[in-house]
């Protein structure tokens, strides 16, 4: 497309003899229901309601005429609005034309370039036998068990439990618990808690600052430094189950430990295809975006800015982090989504344009299955999803989603991989 933007602007005008016509309509219908001194309602003479309410004519007839022609200079110029047209300019003379301007945003007009027989190079993610017996090591820490040791003090590996208290330097709402872990010696666990941990016996108190990274894990801490009250009330061992049939039966429907080994490795082989599949939409979809240059509505690069935005939100309040109280420049954060944003865009309107070409579409029983997802995911009936979304004007939303996936899935299937060795 020619512009560089998709804002566009029209210069409009109404013909005189329609704005007339729309003006004697209006004029009338206020004589009927008008309030005039002197008259009595409905009798004042339409001259004398003209005059009287000219303001109030003029706006009513605007709202009658300038929609419609809006809607029929978009029709012949083949656009497709994505923002409600914004009105100035007005020039509403006495027994003339009505001018104004109508400024809005449409969808782009692109040529659709290759977007079949694509080739993109995925990581090929080969399964060893490590992968699997490190998947088993992992069950067996899940299903280990915490043993109380007595008669030494606390040595590398321990799990020290503790009462403790942390005040922040400079003030502010402390951290307390009455019984926590700490695996001393850790890699995930803060030097200081392990320098003042190590050699300490049961019932011991200690007292020491720990400084935390400003890429702290937990938002909460970052970059801030607490002063620890910590009692050791106990010293514990973590005990692993052996890797054997009755681990096996306790852990899984396995009944022998070579079965449900097995059973690890079918697993991780459908989470590698799964996420080879992954790749190769993340890939395609950024190589049909970088070989297609158009410009994208700002309105729906500010509307999917926000939804990065609230999936951040909504990400840390899943982690039981509070988005009011996280020292974040939220401003900063959303203005950094831009490109990603528009790429999204550009990604979306892509695959509309590809679904309309191969003409893939939504079946009613695609809508179905997902609202029966839903409905499982959420405890409701199906019948109660379908009017929530209907309800909620999520139903057209989500046939555009699965419109979208339906068609980045015929992407991949009209699409080659050539695969990579994963470096190690």
């Amino acid at each position: 497309m020619s512009e560089s933007t998709c804002r566009r602007e029209l210069e409009l005008e109404i013909p005189a003899e329609e704005v007339q016509k729309a003006v004697e309509e209006v004029a009338r219908k206020f004589a009927r229901v008008a309030r005039v001194p002197g008259f009595r309602p409905g009798k004042a003479p339409v001259t004398l309601v003209r005059r009287r309410f000219a303001d109030d004519i003029k706006s009513e007839v605007l709202q009658s005429l300038v929609p419609g022609q809006i809607d029929r200079a978009v029709s012949e110029n083949k656009m497709v609005p994505v923002t409600q047209p914004q009105i100035d300019k007005v020039d509403f003379a006495e027994m003339g034309p009505v001018k104004f301007r109508a400024t809005f945003e449409v969808l782009p007009e692109f040529e659709l370039g290759q977007y079949k027989d694509l080739e993109v190079e995925i990581d090929d993610l080969p399964l060893q036998d490590a992968d699997v017996e490190k998947a088993l090591e992992e069950l067996r820490d899940r299903a280990a068990t915490f043993v109380p040791v007595e008669g030494r003090a606390i040595g590398d590996g321990d799990y020290a439990q503790l009462k403790l208290k942390g005040i922040p330097a400079g003030g502010g709402e402390p951290l307390e618990a009455d019984s926590v872990l700490c695996h001393v010696g850790g890699e995930e666990t803060m030097n200081a808690f392990n320098e003042h941990l190590r050699g300490a016996s049961a019932g011991e108190h200690k007292n020491f600052d720990v400084t935390y990274p400003a890429d702290y894990p937990d938002p909460k801490l970052q970059g801030k430094t607490y002063s620890y009250a910590v009692e050791i009330l106990g010293i514990k061992e973590k005990k692993r189950p052996e890797l054997n049939d009755e681990f096996a039966k306790d852990v899984s429907d396995a009944q022998t430990i070579e079965e449900l080994r097995t059973k690890v490795r079918e697993n991780l082989e459908r989470a590698r295809s799964q996420r080879q599949n992954e790749q190769t939409r993340e890939k395609l979809l950024a190589k049909l975006v970088e070989t297609h240059d158009f410009p994208v509505p700002q309105a729906l690069v500010e509307h999917q800015m926000d939804s990065r935005l609230e999936r951040t939100v909504r990400s840390l309040a899943a982690q039981g982090v509070d988005p009011r109280a996280v020292n974040v420049d939220w401003v900063s954060l959303r203005s950094r989504q831009k490109d990603r944003a528009v790429e999204d865009v550009k990604a979306e309107l892509l695959l509309d344009r590809i679904a309309t070409a191969e003409n893939i579409d939504v079946t009613d029983e695609d809508v179905g299955k997902e609202v029966e997802a839903i409905a499982q995911r959420s405890g409701e009936s199906a019948t109660a999803t379908r009017a929530n979304l209907t309800r909620q004007g999520a139903l057209d939303r989500m046939k555009s989603k699965l419109r979208s996936e339906k068609t980045l899935d015929w992407l991949c299937q009209n699409s080659r991989t050539r695969k990579k060795t994963e470096e190690k």
